[in-house]
């Protein structure tokens, strides 16, 4: 009895102490969060030039997010093309295709990331092998997902319309992700976090 009293003393001083727990982010919710950072410009992700460059361009569409032996999968689309314009013709490489990218996710910079990654698609040719290269570097090297904000957002939120507010203001003054794994359902993140009662 006295460990509740001493408990709700410390949540209305406002002195919520840290806590290690877990917060699992199912795959849709994931998929949202890379749409909404990345698939930013008419949900095309473009890795090389833009809707501009009609001959020297590339990007990804329509992200699926999932999981397969234990690894985060992502499914999109590319589209591109390396050519040179010449009297208005575009002559070059060319090539649009479905990919299927499977990766562990690791912490990085407080930010999700991604370690050995690999990439399979139906077909081959050459400029789909170099593609192919260029898309499984350019993801272990520069792809993080931010979480803290998303996070903070949902935590802080206010009531929704309509409802009573909240008796107190939340407000999260630290939040680490330890660890990431792969569930059937979605990723589950080992957070420490403190959060602040006002």
């Amino acid at each position: 009895m006295y460990s509740h009293l001493f408990r709700a003393a410390l949540v209305l001083l406002g002195a919520a102490p840290a806590y290690a727990a877990e917060l699992e982010l199912r795959y849709a919710a994931v998929e949202r969060v890379i749409a909404r950072q990345f698939f930013t410009q008419e949900g095309r992700l473009y890795v090389r030039g833009n809707r501009a460059t009609k001959c020297t361009f590339a990007f990804l569409e329509s992200p699926r997010v999932g999981s397969a032996d234990g690894r985060l999968q992502i499914t999109a689309r590319f589209s591109g093309r390396s050519a040179l314009d010449m009297f208005g013709r575009c002559v070059g490489l060319g090539d649009s295709f479905d990919f299927t990218m499977n990766a562990t996710p690791i912490v990085r910079d407080g930010a999700l990331a991604l370690t050995k990654v690999s990439l399979t698609v139906p077909r081959d040719t050459y400029y789909i092998r170099r593609v192919r290269q260029a898309l499984s570097a350019s993801f272990a090297k520069d792809f993080k997902i931010e979480i803290r904000d998303q996070a903070r957002r949902l935590i802080e939120q206010p009531a929704a319309a309509g409802s009573d507010p909240p008796p107190f203001a939340r407000e999260l003054t630290r939040f680490d992700i330890t660890g990431v794994r792969v569930e059937p359902a979605g990723l589950v993140l080992v957070i420490d976090f403190s959060l602040v009662v006002k």
